[in-house]
């Protein structure tokens, strides 16, 4: 069976992405459609965002718990397992999603379950489970909301080893006795930080000089540390030459460079992603398949009047909370050109143009001690051609820190644009530091005067005090 279907704007996947786009276009009044092919709400809900954290929640508040005087004595034992990974099943909706489909209901959007392919100028095919054929045509847009997947190295032995990827990692229904992780990214980090707590026998294999290579350098020092104290196994300067599994089953040996052997009862790979657009049809459209799609500041792929990209695809930034942000631009976007009104004007409220996707990109790493950051790296900066300098403070001297925890440890950093007297970037390092990247994120995307900055009073004791600290060493150097 053949249907063709007219809409105001058709969106290939609804993850938290396609949602976001949806909102905005209904929200416009314009018709809409949403073809999915797995789980409404995407990888964020089910496989990334919401079960990582939900893992990584309890493992970091027995970490920092052991810290206090009074409770410390009280958290010796092993945790939960079976409570942490119910607790996680729950937040990941037990992998159904009747949830967020009531709220696309809610919208009066129309869901296609089945695989969505571009077929021409402003038309999608969608071949549902069922059999049946769909032919969609968009008056206005067409949005590709597809997101990214995890890639797998060209190793020998590994496409029949039955791998972990950053899926398998966040949803299992065991903690491995033994767990080698490879790749020292977001991903690495927080599952090597994960699995350990609920009892594996960690060993992080990294084949760089250090663990988050993206971030200031200080931060990877700072994790590993951490990570070995706890007794993970960290490795740098360490490549993976094969892996061996018998029929994908048993215990796998990962082989390393030189041929010493390690091994596991699970390997999770966490080394890189890219974009879900091997078959979307893009060949119909003048585009390559399997190609991350350039975008301007409203989203609108390069070259196009009617075709739109947001999140992972566009490879702005790889972040649900940017994802989310573009397709609300996206979105306003096609509504304001549905109705004929300019939609780049950045100086107005509502803009809409993707600005914060270079100037102000915050991330928070949930791994013991957390990360936090905002903007460009001192080296970013300085290879954008900025005159800068970097201030840095050791919160653990902040009077806040020591009621957090004993021992606390950590280190801040702004990069100060000496020209302008504005942070381009801030990074902190340390327990608890995540709650601390908006105010940052306000000072890097407002460009912020320092001059006002130290009319920002932080409450008194708190770790936000390491504001003011900052600002007086920036001062007195």
């Amino acid at each position: 069976m053949t249907e063709a279907v007219e809409y105001d704007v058709v969106i290939l996947g609804a993850g938290p992405v396609g949602e976001n786009v949806v909102d905005r276009t209904r929200a416009a009044g314009l018709n809409t459609a949403v073809v999915e092919k797995e789980l409404v709400g995407g990888e964020c809900s089910y496989w990334a965002c919401m079960p990582s954290k939900a893992l990584l929640r309890p493992v970091i508040a027995r970490a920092e718990a052991r810290r206090v005087p009074g409770v410390s004595g009280s958290v010796e034992g092993p945790l939960d397992v079976a409570a942490v990974l119910a607790h996680r099943n729950e937040k990941a909706g037990h992998w159904k999603d009747d949830g967020q489909v009531g709220w696309l209901d809610s919208l009066g959007a129309h869901l296609y379950r089945g695989h969505g392919r571009l077929y021409g100028t402003r038309k999608v095919t969608v071949s549902s489970p069922e059999g049946e054929h769909h032919v969609l045509t968009a008056r206005h847009a067409v949005v590709v909301c597809t997101g990214s997947r995890a890639v797998l190295p060209d190793l020998p032995g590994l496409a029949g080893a039955k791998a972990w990827t950053s899926r398998e990692a966040t949803s299992s229904q065991h903690a491995p006795e033994r767990l080698v992780v490879v790749g020292g990214g977001v991903v690495g980090t927080e599952m090597a930080t994960a699995w350990h707590g609920l009892g594996s026998r960690v060993t992080l294999l990294v084949r760089g000089a250090g663990l988050l290579p993206r971030m200031e350098p200080f931060v990877g020092g700072l994790v590993a540390r951490s990570l070995e104290e706890a007794g993970v196994d960290v490795r740098t300067h360490t490549s993976v030459e094969a892996v061996v599994r018998d029929g994908g089953t048993g215990p796998v040996t990962v082989v390393l460079r030189g041929g010493e052997p390690v091994e596991a009862d699970e390997v999770l790979f966490a080394t890189g992603r890219a974009p879900r657009t091997e078959d979307i049809g893009l060949d119909t459209v003048g585009l390559e398949p399997g190609s991350w799609l350039a975008v301007d500041d409203s989203c609108r792929v390069t070259g196009s009047s009617w075709l739109y990209a947001a999140g992972d695809v566009n490879h702005r930034a790889l972040l649900t909370h940017q994802g989310k942000y573009q397709a609300r631009i996206a979105g306003a976007a096609i509504a304001a050109r549905a109705q004929g009104v300019p939609v780049l004007d950045t100086q107005r409220w509502g803009a809409h143009a993707a600005t914060a996707d270079t100037a102000a990109v915050p991330q928070v790493v949930f791994t013991d001690p957390e990360v936090a950051a905002v903007g460009l790296s001192l080296a970013e900066a300085e290879g954008a051609g900025h005159r800068v300098r970097a201030v840095d403070y050791e919160i653990g001297a902040v009077a806040g820190a020591g009621l957090y925890a004993d021992g606390y440890s950590g280190r801040a950093r702004m990069v100060v644009d000496l020209d302008r007297e504005i942070l381009l970037g801030v990074t902190f390092a340390g327990p608890g530091v995540g709650e601390l990247l908006h105010s940052a994120t306000v000072a890097v995307a407002g460009e912020v005067p320092l001059h006002r900055l130290w009319h920002a009073v932080p409450s008194y004791p708190t770790i936000s005090e390491v504001w003011l600290r900052l600002l007086e060493t920036y001062r007195d150097q």
